[in-house]
């Protein structure tokens, strides 16, 4: 029977629409939107609702997508000033600490099945490559989560974190692709030849992203298009294009495009405000339908008799091998402080990675491919309830979290500038404390470094003077020098932080 594309539509629609209401749920019950996500393609799937979906080479494709430009957008929004102090930490946390966290993994998922499950016959190297699968930080569910609930770290430890999950991916893939072919080919295992592939395509990756990504700043500065709307599509031509070239010279792309897109981010270029406000779009677009696709793949059926064995791994990963991984991977930095690696420990977030690396296992056709599936989801649901709802409890349980910064986003006034433009804009709703002085513009209490660009009454907006009346309710549209310059003002105000 042919499906009608109206009717693919309708149903694409309405999943759409029902993950973007459990994305705004999310930040009021305090649950990742991902995890919300994963739970409305479960619904919808062959258990629940009755859509089949069974297709691995397209989850494959649309993950691998999917994860590319999350990637890239996260690239594009780390600022280099910010991980130039933690480029060191971030970096063995992404191989030695990866390296580290598959082995120990594996030795303890081999005891656990083996304990619980003795009748699948998991050996050694399939233990190993189960752990290697879930041994990556997930770049997508640590942008998401840091970002959206607007966590503010001390000690430099986000930009760490978003390095971290970023760059460590393609360690993971070499890993689980080497464990791959060992099993499949029954061959002895070569670690110097593992280790020298890890070592080649790092490098490969890091190198082809760096020149790729000077090489569109470049092009995007020279090209002369009447078009503006096209630019954000230039730079997402980028970025599939650095992904998919490194291919063709022997890396894999997930970390070439992280730093092509660390590059072209930290550089300057036409129409760049616009292209960065385009990929943040876009990423949380293929981060719904990557969960959407993993979320139907799954048949909740087959994760009940796994249930036991998989949440004993996932709380041994939580609490044994991530916190070792660390804690042995920064041994060398012994002025970081004991509970900041006690937080990087916890942001061990599982998310869409794992779930994909475990793809390309059913795609080979591993033996045990869709036990190692459905545990790799099952504690991906569990990593990202447990660690994903606490990333701010713990971070204020250990004194880490900052105080938060004014809110940049606009709401009434729909304008937008240059993150090159040091100066910092806000909105203020006028109220009856705030006209305490008087009801004139001049009577407000706004410091030298604050001016008052525009209000908005009702639906009119006008620029005001010195003798401007004022009434309460008024949104009036501010900019200022600096962020400590904008906390002044809301102080003098008598406005809480946001």
């Amino acid at each position: 029977m042919v499906i009608q594309i109206e009717i693919i539509l309708l149903g694409l629609s309405i999943l759409f629409l029902l993950s973007i209401i459990a994305g705004k749920a999310s930040a009021r019950l305090g649950v990742p939107a991902l995890l919300l996500f994963l739970a409305v393609g479960m619904l919808s799937g062959s258990d629940g609702v009755g859509i089949h979906f069974e297709n691995i080479q397209v989850a494959h494709t649309i993950g691998t997508l999917a994860l590319s430009i999350i990637l890239f957008s996260g690239g594009l929004d780390t600022k280099i000033s910010e991980i130039r102090p933690i480029i060191a930490q971030g970096v063995i946390l992404a191989t030695l600490g990866v390296l580290l966290t598959a082995l120990f993994t594996g030795l303890l998922i081999w005891w656990i099945l083996g304990m619980t499950i003795p009748s699948a016959g998991i050996g050694l190297i399939t233990a190993l490559l189960l752990g290697a699968t879930m041994s990556s930080t997930d770049s997508a569910s640590v942008f998401s989560i840091l970002r959206s609930r607007g966590l503010q770290l001390k000690n430099n430890l986000r930009p760490m974190l978003e390095l971290e999950s970023g760059s460590n991916d393609p360690m993971a893939y070499v890993l689980v692709i080497t464990l791959i072919e060992i099993i499949t080919m029954g061959a002895a295992p070569n670690y110097w030849m593992a280790a020298g592939m890890v070592l080649l395509q790092l490098g490969i990756d890091a190198v082809a992203g760096f020149l790729l990504g000077k090489a569109s700043v470049l092009i995007i500065n020279r090209l002369k298009i009447d078009n503006a709307s096209l630019y954000p599509i230039l730079v997402f031509t980028f970025c599939m294009f650095i992904f998919s070239f490194t291919y063709f010279i022997k890396g894999n792309g997930f970390l070439a495009v992280y730093v092509g897109g660390l590059v072209i981010g930290n550089s300057r270029f036409i129409h760049k405000r616009s292209s960065l406000n385009f990929f943040d779009g876009l990423a949380w677009l293929f981060q719904l339908v990557m969960f959407l696709s993993l979320g139907l793949l799954v048949n909740p059926r087959e994760l009940i008799p796994i249930m036991a064995p998989a949440l004993i791994i996932s709380l041994s990963m939580i609490f044994i091998t991530r916190p070792l991984s660390v804690f042995l991977s920064l041994l060398p930095f012994r002025k970081m402080p004991f509970k900041d690696k006690t937080y990087i420990s916890w942001v061990g977030l599982r998310g869409a990675v794992p779930i994909i690396f475990a793809i390309f296992i059913l795609a080979a056709d591993v033996p045990h491919a869709r036990l190692i599936f459905n545990i790799v989801f099952f504690c991906t649901l569990v990593s990202l309830l447990v660690q994903g709802t606490s990333l701010p409890i713990i971070a204020k349980w250990l004194g880490l979290a900052d105080k938060p910064q004014p809110s940049k986003y606009l709401v009434d006034f729909d304008i937008d500038y240059s993150d090159e433009i040091k100066s910092v804009t806000s909105e203020i709703t006028i109220t009856e404390k705030s006209l305490a002085n008087g009801n004139l513009m001049m009577n407000l209490s706004l410091p030298d470094k604050t001016l008052a660009v525009m209000v908005k009454r009702g639906d009119h907006y006008f620029v005001p003077r010195g003798n401007t009346k004022l009434k309460v309710n008024d949104k009036l549209l501010i900019i200022t020098d600096d962020v400590e310059a904008l906390n002044e003002t809301y102080k003098n105000m008598g406005i809480e932080d946001e």
